[in-house]
């Protein structure tokens, strides 16, 4: 009796154990088949796991990137938007300008040319502390109030630093996100704001000459314009650049998606047709040892 019942206990740990072994690994196939991985743990591939955790920091570090990119992108669109703005307000300055320079006018009619250029001025101020996408000074570099402060004099003083931020974009490139209010608006020894508030003041009547002083700010006018148009051409190219490293980064990221679907990814068609292996040897296993568990000595015998 003991032979026998040593027998059949051995038969049902071995029939029971190689049932439980197929139903896990049919269990781990359907979870392969419903994360699209094949990958649970480490301890299945160790060398893979390892390739996959670099590729997802890798990934990381592109959302990242592609972050700084963006608001790069949206501050270089508010600063071209505002240089646009610019170069409108030059341009009709120095048309008010040529027409000062007119011997023909009177000098009621260019304290009017005066007051006109004023509120440009003004409104040049204003484009000067433009905000940019998370609400600090655009073009005041890393300040985070006002670009320019007026003195009681009402002259405009560049209170912001010296450049502005650097944004990383991924590949030890990078980009500044936007312009200083002096790289436009200064040039040589001039001063665009404070010549355009002299020849307000002085068509207004601070000058004993305001046809001279119109016929003097033509140039500084022009020389405005260029600058202006020049920051325009330098935003250009910076959103070219990241137009550029975000065509690279978005066929990096496809690359490193197919990687990673080589790596850890399931190979869905031959992971069903295992499934579907195991499940019908599983089914087989199951039949069979149910008629074996069902046979008798008693039945032979008979």
């Amino acid at each position: 009796m003991t032979i026998v019942s040593t027998s059949t206990s051995a038969f049902f740990e071995r029939a029971r154990n190689e049932m439980t072994a197929l139903r896990s690994r049919a269990e781990t196939l359907q979870g392969e088949i419903g994360s699209g991985s094949r990958l649970s743990r480490s301890s299945d591939d160790p060398v893979a796991a390892s390739r996959l955790r670099t590729l997802m920091r890798s990934d990381s570090l592109s959302k990242i990137d592609t972050s700084n990119a963006n608001r790069a992108t949206a501050d270089l669109n508010l600063a071209d938007s505002a240089l646009s703005d610019f170069a409108d307000a030059i341009a009709r300055a120095r048309e008010l300008a040529t027409q000062a320079a007119n011997g023909t006018l009177t000098n009621a009619q260019r304290a009017s040319i005066g007051t006109e250029l004023a509120g440009i001025r003004d409104s040049m101020v204003g484009l000067a502390n433009s905000r940019d996408s998370s609400g600090h000074a655009l073009f005041g570099g890393e300040s985070a109030g006002q670009a320019y402060t007026l003195d009681a004099a009402g002259n405009a003083r560049y209170a912001g630093t010296a450049s502005a931020s650097d944004l990383p974009l991924g590949d030890g490139q990078s980009v500044t996100r936007s312009l200083t209010g002096p790289e436009f608006l200064n040039f040589g020894s001039t001063d665009l704001l404070a010549s355009m508030k002299t020849l307000a003041d002085a068509l207004q009547g601070g000058s004993s000459d305001p046809q001279g002083a119109a016929r003097s700010a033509l140039d500084s006018l022009s020389a405005g314009l260029d600058a202006v148009t020049t920051g325009q051409t330098v935003v250009g190219a910076r959103l070219a650049w990241i137009d550029l490293t975000t065509e690279r980064r978005t066929n990096l990221g496809e690359l490193r998606a197919g990687e990673e679907s080589d790596v850890g990814g399931t190979d869905l068609a031959s992971t069903v047709a295992k499934l579907q292996e195991m499940m019908t040897v599983l089914e087989a296993s199951q039949a069979s040892f149910g008629k074996l568990a069902g046979l008798s000595l008693f039945d032979r015998i008979t």
